[in-house]
C-alpha cells in the first residue's frame, strides 16, 4: 500500500491555492491521475519522486517512509524506488540503447536484466543504435525500459503517449498493458486521454484545483448514468453533419471510423474533438457525450 498525505502551495493561472493531495493506491495498481491543465497530477508525481518537497504531510511507501514533515524525514530521489518516464524522453544522445539502460543499472544484479527488458521492449534489434537513429515510439521504449531497470516500487508516467500519432500510441497502450501485467509494478498515469485512461486503469483519481476529487474505476467516472447496452465503446467525434430531419455522427473508435445516426436533440450536447460512449441496445446505437 502506498499513502500519500499532503499539502502544498501551488501557484496557478487562476493564483495560489492550497492543494491537498490524500490518496491510497494499491501494491500492483495502475491508477491514472485525470483531470485539466494546471489541477496539480504532474505536481503530485514531482512530489511522490522527491523533485519538489511539499509543505507538510507523510508519503509511505510500502511501509517505508519517503517524507514526514513531523519527523523531518524527506528522501532524495535517489533514495526512492522510482521509475519515471517524462514527455520528452530524456535520453542520453551520445549513449545507445544498451548504454542509456545500462548508465541507470545500481548492481550487476540490474546489469544482467538489462537484455531481457531490452527483449520485453522489442528493441533487440536496436539495442546499439544511438537515440537519434530511433523513431519517437523506440525512443519511448527505451525510456520506459530505462524506468524499469531498476525495478522500481512505483513507475510514474507523465503523459509519456500524448506526442505520438495515434496508431503508435495505442501500440504502446497495447505494450504497458503486457508490462504491467507481467511486471506487476505499481503505476501512476497521468493523462488527458479518455480512451487511454479507460484502456489502462484500474482506477481514476479525478484531480481538480489541487484536490483528489473522487478515485473510482474509469466506466463509472465517465458514465455515471446507468446504461442497459450490452456494448459500450469510447469513441472521439470527428465529425456531426445535418441532415435533416436526422444529424450523421462521425466518431474514431480505436483505429476504426463509425457513423450513427442521431436525432437533433440527442446530438445537441456533442461536439467535435469531445468524446462520448457508444453504446447500443436492441442493435440501436446510443450515444452519451463525456464530460
Amino acid at each position: 500500500m502506498i499513502v500519500i498525505n499532503i499539502t502544498k502551495r501551488l501557484d496557478t493561472a487562476e493564483g495560489s491555492i492550497n492543494a491537498h493531495f490524500e490518496l491510497n493506491i494499491n501494491y500492483g495498481e495502475f491508477l491514472t491521475l485525470f483531470g485539466p491543465s494546471g489541477a496539480g497530477k504532474t505536481t503530485l508525481m514531482r512530489l511522490i519522486a522527491g523533485l519538489e518537497k511539499p509543505n507538510s504531510g507523510v508519503i509511505e511507501v510500502e511501509g517505508e517512509v519517503w517524507f514526514d514533515s513531523t519527523q523531518k524525514i524527506n528522501l532524495p530521489p535517489q533514495k526512492r524506488s522510482i521509475g519515471f518516464v517524462f514527455q520528452d524522453y530524456a535520453l542520453f544522445p551520445t549513449m545507445s540503447v544498451r548504454e542509456n539502460l545500462l548508465f541507470a543499472a545500481d548492481n550487476s544484479e540490474q546489469k544482467g536484466n538489462i537484455d531481457e527488458l531490452i527483449e520485453l521492449v522489442e528493441l533487440t534489434a536496436l539495442s546499439d543504435r544511438l537515440p537519434s537513429t530511433l523513431s519517437g515510439g523506440q525512443k519511448q521504449r527505451v525510456a520506459l525500459a530505462r524506468a524499469l531497470v531498476r525495478r522500481p516500487k512505483i513507475l510514474l508516467l507523465d503523459e509519456p503517449l500524448s506526442a505520438l500519432d495515434p496508431l503508435m500510441r495505442q501500440k504502446l497502450q497495447d505494450e504497458l498493458t503486457l508490462i504491467h501485467q507481467r511486471l506487476g509494478v505499481t503505476t501512476l498515469l497521468v493523462s488527458h486521454d479518455i480512451a487511454e485512461t479507460v484502456k489502462l486503469s484500474d482506477r481514476l483519481a479525478s484531480v481538480e484545483s489541487g484536490q483528489i476529487k473522487s478515485i473510482c474505476p474509469p466506466m463509472e467516472f465517465f458514465s455515471p448514468q446507468a446504461l442497459s447496452g450490452k456494448l459500450q465503446l469510447i469513441g472521439e467525434v470527428l465529425k456531426i453533419e445535418e441532415d435533416s430531419p436526422a444529424v450523421i455522427v462521425t466518431l474514431l473508435v480505436g483505429s476504426s471510423v463509425v457513423r450513427t445516426v442521431l436525432s437533433s436533440a440527442e446530438a445537441s450536447e456533442l461536439r467535435v474533438g469531445g468524446h462520448a460512449i457508444i453504446s447500443t441496445k436492441a442493435f440501436n446505437p446510443i450515444l452519451i457525450p463525456l464530460p
